[in-house]
């Protein structure tokens, strides 16, 4: 994995659709990933698979294709590309040379068992809740919550002493959230996307690294999809999972996935974190706590934060100078160095003035406009303050003697888009270094001439 300069978030659709068609045939042979990637389809092409679903027989494409009216064609290609890309239908040849289409045999078998019921129990026995260290589904959350803030508290560079292992911490590092100097654009517009997205965003960069951690891709995406049909509270055995669904298992227990007392502990209880992320719960279901936001700015550069989270406080000084703090309040002051820094670390303005307006105090919100325009100018023109000089890497080109070599010379560089700058008092002019050996060899040629 790749450090990247801003984040993209790509959804199951678009993940499943990067995978090979072995993966997906091996994907396929587990009901909780079909019934999960079935869910993300769009409402047209869910139609086109219940309308396949009990059909075994290869059907014509001209078939397919008589089901929708000619206004709706657009619509028709797309969810019959949507369909072949992640190989739920398939092409085949009919007797005569007749095109058509045929539902994967394996996603068929298995929708139709969680449709219709039947087939096996995706985990073990479920567990009795009589026992003396069940977990409550407020004890779930709120564990649930702080193993969360773990991973966010890394991020701000208020993580130092929380425990997270060698494998997160480099899944963080390499997906290029963080570097060496801190938190990265990338990770700042991660803190501002919402908790689902957070928690998928994450997951996307764990799957990717699975091969370089000896794990198997199709068990643990398998058992990701196991936990988002589970039942919040309930708790579940690890008996027959598998050596790499057991190393996942202490994986999603770290970024609070799922709770277990000791690592060691023969039953886990799957959270809202990992159920949510197949029911399109909203960010307020998701997490109450930050349903309402904490930042009032004034024209004076002063920004009050009500918060007493330290997360939310170590976020907040990414941008901004703390002053000083008291119970529940925190007083920063939007400086320029401070906000140069953060340019300097990749945040923009943008990404700030988006920042304070997803977490601004109800009582501000009453006011028109939220954040005072004199505060979203001044970030804006000191950003812009960065853009007074651009640096080049570029060749000098020096003692040119007459003015007719220079005029020579200057109008080759200019004429190939390579000349960065010229002075024609004192003959002086800079190529960019992809430019400076046809440069160079046309000033040797001219000099041949001579």
């Amino acid at each position: 994995m790749k450090s990247k300069e801003l984040l993209t978030l790509q959804n199951l659709h678009e993940y499943l659709k990067g995978l090979p068609a072995i993966i997906l045939d091996k994907l396929y042979d587990h009901p909780a990933a079909c019934i999960a990637t079935f869910r993300e389809l769009s409402q047209l092409s869910k139609h086109y698979v219940m309308r396949t679903l009990f059909t075994a027989q290869t059907i014509p494409i001209s078939t397919i294709s008589a089901w929708v009216t000619s206004q709706n064609l657009k619509d028709h290609r797309a969810s019959l590309d949507q369909l072949t890309a992640i190989h739920i239908w398939e092409n085949h040849t009919l007797p005569g040379g007749m095109q058509g289409i045929k539902l994967n045999e394996s996603f068929r078998t298995n929708l139709k068992t969680v449709l219709c019921g039947g087939g096996e129990s995706w985990y073990g026995p479920q567990l009795s809740k009589t026992d003396k260290h069940h977990f409550t589904p407020e004890a779930l959350s709120l564990k649930s919550r702080e193993r969360w803030e773990c991973v966010l508290h890394y991020l701000v560079g208020a993580g130092e002493d929380l425990a997270l292992s060698s494998e997160i911490q480099s899944l963080l590092n390499n997906c290029g959230l963080v570097n060496k100097n801190g938190i990265t654009a990338a990770g700042f517009q991660f803190l501002l996307l919402d908790r689902r997205s957070q928690v998928w965003y994450i997951l996307l960069q764990y799957l990717e690294s699975a091969e370089s951690l000896g794990m198997d891709l199709v068990e643990i995406l398998s058992f990701l999809f196991q936990l988002s049909y589970s039942t919040f509270g309930q708790n579940y055995s690890t008996e027959g999972l598998t050596h790499t669904q057991l190393t996942s298992l202490q994986h999603m227990r770290e970024i609070g996935l799922v709770v277990q007392r000791k690592r060691k502990d023969m039953k886990f209880y799957p959270t809202q974190l990992a159920i949510n992320l197949a029911s399109g719960a909203k960010q307020d279901e998701l997490d109450p706590s930050k349903s309402s936001g904490f930042i009032i700015v004034e024209t004076n550069y002063r920004l009050y934060a009500y918060t007493e989270s330290p997360l939310d406080i170590a976020l907040v000084a990414l941008f901004c100078e703390m002053m000083y703090r008291l119970p529940g309040l925190c007083v920063g002051l939007i400086t320029r160095e401070s906000v140069q820094q953060a340019y300097t670390n990749g945040i923009t303005a943008d990404k700030i003035v988006n920042f304070i307006r997803a977490h601004t105090h109800p009582e501000a919100k009453k006011k028109t406009p939220v954040i005072p325009s004199t505060i979203i100018d001044q970030l804006y023109l000191w950003e812009l303050e960065r853009g007074r000089l651009t640096c080049s890497d570029g060749v000098l080109y020096d003692q040119i003697l007459s003015s007719t070599d220079f005029e020579a010379l200057r109008q080759y560089a200019e004429d190939l888009g390579v000349l960065l700058w010229a002075n024609p008092a004192k003959r002086l002019l800079v190529v960019n270094r992809e430019g400076h050996n046809s440069v160079k060899h046309f000033w040797k040629r001219k000099k041949q001439k001579d």
